[in-house]
Parts: C-alpha cells; structure tokens; sequence
C-alpha cells in the first residue's frame, strides 16, 4: 500500500504513466465499491433469513396455540355433551329407580327390607354422585357456578368417592377473570392433577391451595402419593396438556415429584381483571 502510495506521488520518476495510475486508482475504487456492496447484500441477506426463522417460529407458535384452543374445544363441546346425558338420561333413570326402590321398601317384609333399604341408599349416593360428575363436566355449569365453587364441588366430589381426603384453602379476594375461559382450563388442569392422583398416587391425601394476590392467582395443589422421577418419566397426555393450557393462558407451570416423596403442581395465573 505504501509503494503504491509512493508511485501515485511520484509517477514520473518510477516510469508509471496517467493512464496507468487512473487504472490503478479505478480498480481500487471498483474493489472497495464491490466489498461495500457485498457486506451490505451479505447484511441483507442474513438479517432477511433471520426475519424468516423468527417469522417460522412465530407461525409455529401460532399453529400450536391454534392446535390447543382447537382441542379443548373439541375436549369442552365432548364433556358438556357427557355432562348433559347423565344430568338428563342417566340422572332421570337413576330418580326413578331409587323411587321405585322407596316403594319397594315399604312393601317387602322385614327380612328383606334391610337389603332393599341399603341398596336404595346406595342409589340415592350414586344419583348424587352423577349430579356432581354432570357438573364439573359440564362447562355452562362451571361458568353459571363460577371458578371457587367449582373447585369446592370437585373436592367435596372426590370426597365422596372414598378414594382419597381433599382439602380446599382459599385465601386473599376473589379476582374475576376478563376471560371466563381462562377459569375453565385452570380448573381443567386443577382436574387432570387430581385425576392422576387418583389413578397412579396411591395418594391418602391431596391439598388444594387458592391464593388470590392483587396481580396473580397462585394455585398449589399436593398429594401425598409415591411421586415419580420427572426427569426420568415419560411425558404422558396429561402432562403435556397441562403444560399447553398454561402456556395458552400465559400461565407459570411447575410440578414437582420425587419418589415416595408425593407430587405439587404450582401454578401462576396472572389474571386480567374487569
């Protein structure tokens, strides 16, 4: 560079002519102009590829979260049908025979009358039972009854069952939601917890925690089971769905597991308030 620095000052004495200096000069310019253009098209180019990654990924997320609200329609549109059929056929046919089993006592003689007497408590228990399935399977239920009292009646429900003792603690003021979805699918999550539970536990006891804050609901739910390895256990349906309803409500999902050690979810809603 400086020997040709030397030449352009002093052309005459090294024998370089006009011609010859004006060429140098347009090749350098020409070279320059020709890295210029090729950093800036390289820029260019990547900049436009890395918009089109994002754009992918965006539409990805979109697609999923689309694919998400799609499915629990479907899954709410199924159990409201479910619901339904046992509030209106199952419940009914369940009315009239623990009617006719009332009749029925009173007519069959005392040795009898035991049996009959305990076989229509037993349908009376199994009506109430189906009235409160009905209920937490039904949506328009749930938001008729709003999210607490849903929650207590899944609790009282499970109770019933003789499976396992639940507990419900509900600290802080109510907040309601600006999307009355959003109290479905945190109850449907709070449901798959305790579905679980009940399958694979072995649980004697399960605590739900509701602990309304000025910004965000906290929600704990634990058990008492025989926990699992989270990092060594496949993820099943279930899990997986709780972490995509959290995710389409902008939610803050953990659970916690260890064997022999019980299970926690604690989820983190923060709510949009009216």
């Amino acid at each position: 560079m400086l020997h040709l620095w030397f030449l352009l000052c002093t052309p005459q004495s090294q024998g370089v002519s006009k011609e010859q200096i004006a060429l140098i000069i347009y090749v350098i310019v020409a070279l320059l102009l020709f890295s210029v253009l090729f950093v800036l098209f390289f820029s260019t180019f990547q900049k436009r590829k890395n918009q089109l990654l994002l754009d992918k990924v965006k539409q990805q997320k979109e697609f999923d979260e689309e694919l998400v609200k799609t499915q629990q329609e479907i899954q709410e549109e199924t159990l409201k049908h479910i619901g339904r059929e046992l509030h209106d056929n199952i419940g009914q046919m369940l009315v009239m025979s623990t009617m006719q089993m009332n009749v029925a006592v009173k007519i069959v003689n005392e040795e009898a009358k035991t049996k009959v007497t305990n076989a229509a408590e037993t349908l009376k228990s199994t009506l109430d039972e189906v009235r409160a399935l009905s209920k937490s399977l039904n949506s328009d239920v749930i938001f008729n009854l709003g999210f607490d009292a849903t929650v207590k009646n899944e609790i009282q429900r499970l109770n019933k069952t003789g499976l396992i003792q639940s507990s419900l603690t509900i600290t802080g003021e109510k907040v309601n939601f600006e999307n009355k979805k959003d109290e479905l699918i945190i109850f449907r999550m709070l449901q798959e917890f305790s579905s679980n539970t009940l399958k694979y536990a072995e649980a004697e006891n399960l605590k739900v925690a509701l602990n309304y804050r000025e910004d965000q609901l906290e929600i704990t739910a634990e058990d008492d089971g025989i926990g699992f390895d989270i990092i060594s256990a496949e993820k099943g349906s279930g899990l997986i769905n709780m972490e995509k309803r959290a995710e389409l409500i902008n939610a803050k999902f953990k659970l916690e597991s260890q064997p022999e050690k019980g299970t926690i979810l604690n989820l983190v809603y923060p709510y949009r308030t009216l």
